[in-house]
């Protein structure tokens, strides 16, 4: 990966940080970390952790006999990770293929990032590396029409700025679905698997912060940058369309509906998860395609939103992130995380 490469993903990931984690995700993290039922002194591993808002709240619970470690395929992130927290241990990599022994961790957590990865490895894993009766959980976005106001933002964006920009808005949503949820992570072999539906309310100081958090935070992490034409078109008819959502005074507040997956670590079983069947057509498949599509012939390109914001200096925690002169060909996106 060259200097430029990673500087760009790096300002991409301020932008989700300042943008997107203070409205929607960093409420998140508590609910993930109840249901894991987590205890001091524990090990814990947070799968796609983006810029580590739920490794940020597990290190809160473990004190000081305990560890977190945040995984995450974008060095940019970590960077921004690193910073926010030196004392969690950041490694670069995939869920789908972690870089640690079976049995190494007490809790894996992953909050909105299981959409973006092939779900039946990705859960495999997290069991493999979970010591005998460990704890899972994992959140990922109900469906689309479950969270109305995402769902008006995507016909808008659809409508001014094609299918590209709308299908990247939607992916974070594919995977809410209980009853595919619950035979992915039967079949990968998750022990007591329950699903609850947990609510929980997204707050922007008004409507155009909200829209841009997703056009100059959201979009640029999955590899989708506007003109700042096409930004302001948006932005001008954001106001009519999610007038619903918005106060009084002008801010915007709207209940987001999600999934929570707790699961403890069971016996390995063989590979015959009855999604698998169709896997062209599964719609748990469906977001990294949207992920690769978004990204052809393109990679990410700094926001006007992102330049705005202060540069973030090397970390010093233990991030695992090599120098980029030295590193290897960047992987894929396989999470990201809204949406995470």
């Amino acid at each position: 990966m060259s200097p430029s490469t990673l500087e760009a993903q790096i300002e991409a990931a301020k932008a989700y940080e300042a943008l997107c984690v203070p409205a929607l995700f960093a409420q998140w993290a508590p609910h993930v970390v109840d249901a894991a039922r987590m205890a001091v002194g524990q090990r814990v591993l947070d799968v796609a952790c983006g810029t580590g808002a739920l490794a940020r709240e597990a290190h809160l619970r473990t004190g000081l006999t305990g560890s977190v470690v945040g995984l995450d395929p974008y060095g940019g992130m970590l960077v921004v990770a690193g910073e926010l927290a030196p004392a969690i241990d950041w490694r670069q990599g995939t869920a789908e293929s972690m870089p640690f022994p079976k049995a190494s961790f007490d809790v894996v957590l992953s909050q909105f990032g299981l959409v973006f990865m092939d779900p039946d490895k990705a859960i495999r894993e997290m069991l493999r590396v979970l010591k005998p009766a460990g704890r899972l959980a994992v959140a990922v976005w109900d469906r689309i029409e479950n969270n109305p106001a995402y769902l008006a933002e995507v016909a808008l964006i659809e409508r001014l700025a094609g299918t590209r920009a709308a299908d990247a808005l939607r992916a974070p949503f594919l995977l809410g679905d209980r009853e595919h949820l619950l035979q992915v992570f039967n079949g990968a072999g998750a022990g007591s698997v329950v699903i609850t539906t947990q609510r929980a309310v997204a707050r922007f100081p008004s409507i155009r912060v909200m829209v841009e958090a997703d056009l100059r935070g959201w979009l640029p992490v999955m590899g989708v940058n506007l003109s700042e034409e096409i930004i302001r078109s948006v932005l001008a008819k954001a106001d009519a369309v999610l007038a619903p959502y918005a106060k009084p005074d002008g801010r915007v507040a709207f209940e987001v509906q999600a999934l929570v997956v707790t699961a403890v670590a069971g016996q390995p079983v063989a590979d015959t998860n009855p999604c698998k069947k169709n896997r062209k057509h599964d719609p748990a498949r469906r977001a990294p395609e949207i992920a690769r599509a978004s990204r052809r012939g393109g990679g990410f390109k700094p926001s006007a939103a992102a330049s705005e914001i202060a540069p973030v200096p090397p970390a010093r925690g233990r991030t695992s992130v090599p120098a980029p002169e030295k590193r290897a060909r960047p992987r894929r996106l396989h999470s990201a995380g809204r949406l995470r």
